[in-house]
C-alpha cells in the first residue's frame, strides 16, 4: 500500500512531508518485531501510528491494546499491566490477568509511557529483554509474546537526567523512533484540517458548513497552535456552533485564537518539554523577541559587509556612494542613537577618475548586547505607538503582559 491509501484507511488528513515521513517509516517497521517509540506533541494525533503498525504487521489478527499510562492511579497499575493472584493486595478477590497476558501474539501501545513509575518500568524492561513477567503476589514467571509500541509528548532525554525514566528502558523502546510534527510545522495541512472537521460538525449539527474567507484562512495557517489537531478541532466546533454567519473572516476567528497576534516563529523545545511548567506563553514571547532583535542584527551586518564589498570592488558613482551613506545613516540610527558618546567621526576616502572626495561617516562600536537590542525594540515600538503597551506589544509580536514585566525589568516606564 502507499502511504496515500494508508491516509485514506486510517482516516489521516494532511499531506504534509513530514507527515508522510513519519507514516512511511511506520509502514516499514510493521512487517518486524521491534519496539516502536512515538514522540510528538499533545494533541498531535500519535495515536494513528502504533494502529498502522499493528494492522500492516503479522499481528494484525490478534489483540490490539491500548493503555493510557498516565490514567491508571500508581498503586494498580502493575495489577493492569501484569495481573495479580488472589489475595496479593487487599480487594484481590480473585486472580486477574493483565494487559501483557491477553495480548499475547498481539500489540500492546503503551500511550504516555513516561508516566509509568521505576518501579513498572523496571517490569517492563524485563518484558523487553527476556519476553516475560511476575504477577503482583506470585513468583512464577510468565511468558507472553506481545509486540510494545510506545508514545510520549515528554523529551525522555531530559526526564533521564531528572531521575525519572530509566535510560536502558529508553534504548529498548526507541529501537525505532517516529517522530509525529506538530501542526505548526504543517502549515498546508490546516485548512484541510479545518475543512473536515467543519464538514462533520455541520453533519453531527445538522447545519450548513463554516467556510473561511482567505485573510481568516492565512490567519489560521500562521497560528502556534499549541494544541495542535485537538485545539484545531475544538475551535470549529465552536465556531460551527456560535457563530450564526457561515462565512467566518479574520475579526471573528480572531476571537477564538488565544494569544493571536503572536508569530508563527520555530520554536526552541516544547511545551511538554519545558522544565519545571513555568508559563509556557511567556517563554515563547520572550523568545521571539529576541528572534527579533537577531535578525535585525543580522541584517545590519549584511548590509555593512556589502557596503565594503561595494567599496573593495571600485564601483563609485555618485548613486553608490550615497546609497552607502544612506546605509551608515541607518546603521547608526539603529545601533548607536543620536547623542551616544561611544561614537567617533572618521573619512572615508572615495576615489574617482580625476578627483579626490572625502565623505564624513559615523564609525561606530556595535553594540551586540541581546539586552540594549530588546531595550531598543521596546523603546521604538512605545515611542511610535505613542505609549500604548497594547499596540505596541502586537507590532513587537509579544503579549501585553510580557511587555509590561520588560518595561518594569528594564526601568523603562
Amino acid at each position: 500500500m502507499t502511504v496515500d491509501q494508508i491516509k485514506q484507511r486510517f482516516g489521516i488528513i494532511g499531506h504534509s512531508p513530514l507527515l508522510n515521513h513519519a507514516i512511511d517509516t511506520a509502514m516499514q517497521v510493521a512487517p518486524t518485531d521491534i519496539s516502536v517509540l512515538v514522540t510528538g506533541e499533545s494533541g498531535t494525533g500519535k495515536e494513528a501510528l502504533p494502529q498502522i503498525i499493528h494492522q500492516m504487521g503479522s499481528r494484525k489478527h490478534g489483540s490490539y491494546i491500548a493503555v493510557n499510562c498516565g490514567a491508571i492511579p500508581e498503586g494498580t497499575i502493575d495489577s493492569e499491566l501484569f495481573g495479580h493472584e488472589k489475595g496479593s493486595f487487599t480487594g484481590a478477590h480473585e486472580a486477574r490477568k493483565g494487559y501483557f497476558e491477553v495480548a499475547d501474539g498481539g500489540t500492546i501501545f503503551l500511550d504516555e509511557v513516561a508516566e509509568l513509575p521505576m518501579s513498572t518500568q523496571v517490569r517492563l524492561l524485563r518484558v523487553l529483554e527476556t519476553g516475560e513477567f511476575i504477577k503482583v503476589g506470585s513468583s512464577k514467571p510468565v511468558k507472553t509474546d506481545v509486540r510494545i509500541v510506545a508514545a510520549t509528548n515528554v523529551n525522555i532525554p531530559e526526564a533521564i537526567n531528572k531521575g525519572k525514566f530509566r535510560e536502558d528502558l529508553y534504548y529498548r523502546l526507541n529501537t525505532v523512533p517516529i517522530v509525529v510534527p506538530p501542526l505548526r510545522e504543517r502549515q498546508e495541512d490546516v485548512p484541510l484540517l479545518f475543512r473536515k472537521f467543519a464538514g462533520d460538525f455541520a453533519e453531527k449539527y445538522r447545519m450548513p458548513n463554516v467556510r473561511l474567507t482567505e485573510e481568516a484562512r492565512v490567519m489560521l495557517m500562521n497560528y502556534r497552535w499549541p494544541g495542535n489537531i485537538r485545539q484545531l478541532r475544538n475551535i470549529t466546533e465552536q465556531i460551527s456552533i456560535i457563530e450564526k454567519s457561515r462565512d467566518i473572516d479574520a475579526d471573528v476567528l480572531r476571537n477564538y485564537l488565544p494569544d493571536h497576534g503572536k508569530t508563527n516563529l520555530p520554536a526552541v523545545r516544547s511545551a511538554s518539554s519545558s522544565p519545571g511548567g513555568g508559563d509556557e506563553r511567556t517563554d515563547f514571547s520572550e523568545r521571539e523577541l529576541m528572534y527579533k532583535v537577531l535578525f535585525d542584527m543580522k541584517r545590519d551586518i549584511n548590509d555593512l559587509k556589502k557596503l565594503v564589498l561595494d567599496m573593495v570592488s571600485g564601483q563609485n558613482d555618485d548613486d553608490l556612494r550615497e546609497d552607502h551613506a544612506s546605509t551608515l545613516r541607518r546603521l547608526h540610527q539603529d545601533v548607536a542613537p543620536a547623542g551616544d558618546s561611544g561614537s567617533s567621526t572618521h573619512e572615508v576616502q572615495v576615489h574617482r577618475a580625476g578627483e579626490q572626495r572625502y565623505e564624513e561617516h559615523e564609525e561606530v562600536e556595535e553594540s551586540l548586547s541581546l539586552a540594549d537590542r530588546e531595550i531598543e525594540l521596546i523603546k521604538k515600538a512605545l515611542e511610535k505607538n505613542r505609549g500604548k503597551r497594547k499596540t505596541a506589544s502586537q507590532e513587537l509580536g509579544i503579549s501585553e503582559r510580557t511587555l509590561y514585566r520588560k518595561i518594569k525589568e528594564y526601568n523603562l516606564g
